[in-house]
């Protein structure tokens, strides 16, 4: 068995405007890396952190030691575990850098362990990294991050994650705007109720979204990127949100929104060469602000976590 392993997971957009918590995709990049050792401590130690300044290396207050130590108490022997956690994905950018960060240590952790874990019981390691990083154990990240692909959370409690087609010639653009969107602020402003007229139209568009991808009927897919619960209140946190959202869809984008709790905005396109004229357009209503910020065009990538080559 070995001792010692490098795993990394992807970025991810989760929501996908009419999925709230329960849809997600992962891009090809970025991605953060784990390096990670077992040990006979029963400790959970994490050695270095590279590529970020302001995580904790505290085991209890950064989501790989919340990962770790969950994956430990579920085995024999209560395992020890020392990590190196290589950041790529910058933390509040909206694109999973939690979830990249709690799914690499879940399936490393498996992977040393000698693969005794589900990937559905990897998902809800995970899950706990999102718990500390967010106060709400949801894996529409987590579930991309460490399946690949798309994936639909159909049930929590039991956790049921399904893996969904993915069309060819889908890509996808991301910009993140360097502004700072904490999820439990943009989680707080969502209504804890909602009224059953709109809840009806949200269904439909989630089960569009399902049925385009099946099908891969992408006109079906952009009519189905509509948010009537989330997007309305949480816009207003993003400087310039209505803007890149319309040069996007301008350029040909089947849909837009919010990826995750933002800031980060993305743009789901059929094929390579629409993919980059939207991300120009989107970048190009970025440079007319202030804002300093990062632009990805990705196709959905396939897989998840893995064992870095």
């Amino acid at each position: 068995m070995e001792k010692r392993i490098r795993v990394k997971a992807p970025a991810s957009v989760s929501n996908l405007n009419c999925g709230f918590d329960v849809m997600g995709l992962a891009l090809e990049e970025p991605y953060d890396i784990i390096e990670l050792e077992i040990t006979s401590t029963g400790v959970i130690e994490i050695e270095d952190i590279r590529g970020c300044d302001d995580l904790s290396r505290d085991p209890a207050r950064n989501v790989v030691g919340a990962v770790l130590n969950a994956v430990s108490l579920e085995t024999e022997g209560n395992p020890g575990f020392r990590v190196i956690l290589e950041k790529g994905i910058r933390p509040g950018s909206g694109i999973g850098s939690s979830a990249a960060s709690s799914a690499a240590a879940a399936y490393a952790a498996d992977v040393l362990l000698g693969g005794r874990f589900s990937k559905t019981q990897m998902v809800r390691f995970a899950m706990e990294g999102e718990r500390l990083a967010s106060g709400s154990a949801h894996a529409d990240n987590v579930a991309p991050a460490l399946f690949g692909g798309i994936t639909l959370v159909r049930s929590y409690d039991p956790l049921d994650i399904v893996e969904l087609n993915v069309p060819g010639e889908l890509f996808c653009v991301v910009v993140h705007p360097e502004v700072e969107v904490k999820t439990s602020v943009a989680r707080g402003l969502l209504d804890r109720e909602v009224p059953l007229a709109t809840a009806v139209r949200q269904w439909g568009n989630l089960g569009g979204l399902v049925a385009g991808l099946y099908r891969e009927d992408y006109d079906l897919i952009g009519r189905s990127l509509e948010d009537y619960i989330v997007e309305p209140k949480r816009s207003g946190l993003i400087p310039s949100f209505s803007e890149i959202k319309k040069s996007a869809m301008a350029g040909g984008a089947l849909g837009a929104g919010i990826s995750g709790s933002g800031p980060s905005v993305f743009a789901l396109c059929r094929g390579e060469e629409t993919a980059v004229r939207i991300r120009e357009n989107m970048s190009r209503v970025m440079l007319s602000t202030a804002i300093e910020f990062d632009a990805y065009l990705s196709p959905v990538s396939k897989a998840g976590a893995q064992l870095c080559q």
